[in-house]
């Protein structure tokens, strides 16, 4: 937890890789699973203020192959495009090879291919996707002209000082980095889906992410109307409360208070960024195995604001 940018409470525990009995420290970047997604989100927003990328631009106008006319790069940020689930291929294509590691080129030209049905029509219904990150990483490579992890390094982690955070190489890096693990210490183990990034596959520290936090309070570093169409929703969820910006979620309760986090799982590695930015607290709890206690970080918004989270002993 910090506030202000500072510091206030922070834990280790367990093992980066548990068969050479490498520990867990500040320095140990973590798989943020779907807390990538803020990041990849900024880094498209960052792009946005640079005149590269139009939010409301279609994506074909970026990537000419993509097979969808109406989506725009704010409903694949919003998840309001209605793409179809690069994990749900083999159901949905016959022949389909589940052995084959995909990358996000791939999971371009697979939708270019096949053709394969939107599950709604572009802005017209939420629907949490990791397709739409894949494509939102291959705009900024698009316009950039740079692989997704040189500009995120350029954009986000060098100009804040995030020295432990980058995007996995996944083929060269998988063995290198921190573990993924369930039950008593086993290894998750690898799919076919493990090395496509902007969804995923970003590594950072709970001390990075601080860095990150903070510089979001900052016009420097992005605009305060970019800011605003982020943290903003754009879609109500079954729950009532539940909302989606660009690349975070929120809860909106009555009282007119408003939480915004992103929760994350991919394999046994587990992730929680809550800011709560009438405070400037951030309370970040990453792990590499498997546990939903991490979402429940999030309920120590309570002890900064008249936030209606219980907190347990």
């Amino acid at each position: 937890m910090a506030k202000n940018g500072v510091v206030i409470y922070e834990d280790y525990k367990g093992y980066a890789n548990y068969a050479k009995k490498t520990v867990n420290e500040e320095s140990t970047p973590l798989h943020l699973a779907s807390v990538s997604k803020v990041l990849t989100a900024t880094l498209v927003l960052k792009l946005v203020q640079q005149n590269k990328i139009d939010l409301n631009e279609k994506v074909k106008t970026y990537l000419p192959s993509f097979p969808y006319q109406n989506t725009t790069v704010k409903t694949l940020l919003n998840h309001r495009s209605g793409l179809p689930h690069y994990s749900r291929f083999g159901e949905l294509i016959k022949g389909w090879n589940s052995k084959k590691v995909l990358t996000n080129a791939d999971v371009l030209t697979t939708l270019s291919k096949n053709k394969l049905n939107l599950l709604s029509k572009n802005d017209t219904h939420f629907d949490y996707c990791n397709t739409n990150y894949a494509i939102l990483a291959l705009i900024a490579e698009a316009v950039t002209e740079k692989s997704f992890s040189i500009s995120m390094q350029e954009e986000i982690f060098e100009p804040l000082g995030m020295q432990d955070s980058f995007v996995i190489d996944f083929p060269t890096q998988k063995l290198n980095v921190c573990q993924s693990y369930k039950g008593n210490f086993i290894n998750y183990g690898w799919d076919q889906f493990d090395a496509i990034y902007g969804d995923k596959n970003i590594y950072s520290t709970p001390r990075d992410l601080v860095k990150f936090d903070l510089a979001t309070y900052s016009t420097d570093f992005l605009r305060a109307d970019l800011v605003e169409e982020a943290l903003k929703g754009y879609s109500y969820e079954k729950r009532g409360i539940r909302n989606y910006g660009l690349g975070i979620r929120m809860n909106e309760w009555e009282t007119g208070q408003t939480l915004h986090y992103h929760n994350g799982w991919w394999h046994g590695n587990t992730s929680s960024y809550t800011t709560l930015k009438k405070e400037m607290v951030v309370i970040i709890a990453l792990s590499n195995k498997f546990t939903r206690k991490v979402y429940k970080s999030s309920r120590l918004a309570s002890l900064f604001g008249d936030y209606p989270l219980e907190l347990e002993e």
